[in-house]
């Protein structure tokens, strides 16, 4: 092999590390495949966990500490809300309220104790990146996949809790990261679908959308993910993902982050249904993205390698420079070192969290957000025995969980034992709702009820049958109906929780 050869071929496999260095992917199974470890020693810098990978808090530790004795400055991310969207606790529902509750209850310092809390639990089984908080502004409340993830429909109250989860969740050890920039609230679209479109003029987007980022910004926040967003205010061509006026222009230039961009999944449909997998990946990248998180539905090693090879290909094709890839990988390891720092400041503390625990912080911050509407007087809490709960379930939303449970029949009939419940959709839903009811107290449970006409017109025959039915509401309460009304900002196992706890009247605990 003649010199020449020898140095394209090194120059080939830097490259191949550096383009290893921006993938974040996610991956099948409960400790780390073979290939995973492989590539954690050839530039693999990031990983991310999803639910599936999640059992309970002792395997993700032992999970993450594989991870490190391959690589130790590994970054371990997870898309973690602590509300409806949660992977940490997927398998019985998040033992904290969610941003929406927390927006209601607007108290920042209670916000900050809540991300700090997770931080603990998340540091102590190894993750040290969270894609959260949620800085969208929920502007548009038939919004079908921001809604009770975002903070509020209030640029300020938006932006002052931002602030707080970011400072609570880094000063527990744990690397925030703000999505879905520049602002996914005012839209009717879900990018996990196709591509939304936010119409709003630059003024606009100056007052409400990019309030929260700025804020975010300002609190030293390290990461920001991008939104598979088209805006034509500011790039009318290009979704902010892949547009370097929005990512480099704006972002860096004039909001002055030197963080790291972290993209949505670039499988979804909004960016690699025009542009395909590998194509949305390199476009991602030329326009200032510096970590891009693939896995959700391509949790493999044949789509790492096909990435990783594309990149390396746009490269030397010319497609993708070079500095820009550098650039990107190096940030990347500003992060790594980052976590590292936190990681050493705060070595096993508080030990592993209970398996079967929930976050008495996260209890008490959704006891103090849920809402109670009487109308005419009407009394109906607590119930006078055990009831019968009816829930009904909206389509899925796919940023939540398939499997995430969440309901108010559960936790109420180990309040009230003799509770009963029936759970119906669109497809199965009787006509009348109340007949498995009669002689008994009656709850109603929705989620969006606004958002659903086939919800709302259920709810309506119930009501016209029983009026005395309480009707508790764990989505945006943008529509309050019924005598009794309870709003509870979020579907959480703590929501749940404090929902039931008004419902029987049972003496409040100070744990689960």
């Amino acid at each position: 092999m003649s010199e020449r050869q020898r140095a394209d071929q090194s120059s080939v496999g830097n490259l191949a590390a550096l383009a290893a260095g921006v993938l974040q992917p996610g991956f099948v199974g409960t400790v780390p495949p073979a290939w995973v470890c492989r590539w954690l020693g050839e530039g693999l810098g990031s990983v991310v966990l999803f639910s599936r990978n999640v059992v309970d808090p002792e395997q993700v530790a032992a999970l993450t500490a594989a991870l490190r004795a391959e690589r130790p400055d590994v970054i371990v991310a997870i898309d973690e809300e602590a509300g409806d969207v949660t992977r940490f606790e997927s398998g019985r529902g998040s033992s904290r309220p969610g941003n929406l509750a927390l927006g209601a209850v607007d108290d920042p310092a209670l916000t900050e104790e809540v991300a700090r809390d997770l931080a603990v639990d998340l540091a102590a089984v190894g993750v040290t990146l969270d894609y959260a908080p949620d800085a969208d502004v929920n502007s548009n409340p038939d919004n079908p996949v921001i809604g009770v993830r975002s903070f509020g429909a209030d640029p300020a109250l938006v932006a002052r809790h931002t602030t707080a989860w970011v400072r609570g969740l880094q000063s527990g050890g744990v690397a925030a990261c703000a999505k879905h920039f520049p602002g996914h609230g005012d839209t009717h679209v879900d990018s996990h679908h196709d591509l939304p479109r936010i119409t709003g003029d630059r003024a606009r987007l100056d007052a409400v959308e990019l309030a929260p980022f700025r804020a975010a910004i300002a609190a030293g926040v390290q990461a920001v993910m991008t939104g598979h967003l088209l805006v034509p205010a500011l790039d009318p061509q290009l979704p902010a993902t892949l547009s370097g006026r929005i990512l480099g222009g704006l972002l860096r230039e004039e909001m002055g982050f030197n963080g790291v961009v972290v993209t949505d999944g670039i499988e979804m449909q909004a960016v690699a249904g025009r542009y395909g997998l590998a194509g949305a990946v390199v476009r991602a990248l030329a326009a200032g993205a510096d970590a891009i998180c693939v896995g959700g539905e391509h949790a493999d090693e044949e789509t790492v390698r096909h990435l990783r090879d594309a990149i390396v290909d746009a490269v030397v094709a010319g497609d993708l420079p070079e500095e820009r890839l550098a650039e990107a990988a190096k940030r990347v390891g500003q992060l790594a070192a980052w976590t590292t720092t936190a990681r050493a400041a705060r070595p096993g503390a508080g030990g592993v969290p209970g398996g079967g625990a929930g976050s008495t912080v996260g209890l008490a911050a959704a006891r103090r957000a849920v809402r109670v509407t009487r109308t005419n007087g009407a009394g109906g809490l607590p119930l006078a025995g055990a009831a019968h709960v009816v829930e009904f379930a909206p389509p899925h939303n796919i940023a939540i969980g398939t499997d995430t449970p969440w309901g108010v029949a559960t936790p109420l009939a180990e309040l009230l034992p003799g509770t009963t419940g029936a759970r119906y959709t669109e497809a199965v839903t009787p006509a009348d709702p109340a007949a498995d009811a009669t002689g008994r107290p009656l709850v109603l449970v929705v989620r969006d009820l606004h958002r659903h006409a086939w919800m709302r017109a259920a709810v309506d025959r119930a009501l016209a049958v029983r009026p005395d039915a309480v009707v508790v509401e764990l989505g945006v309460p943008a529509l309050v109906t019924g005598a009794v009304h309870l709003a509870t900002h979020g579907a959480t196992r703590a929501a749940g929780r404090a929902a039931a706890e008004l419902l029987s009247g049972a003496p409040v605990t100070p744990g689960w």
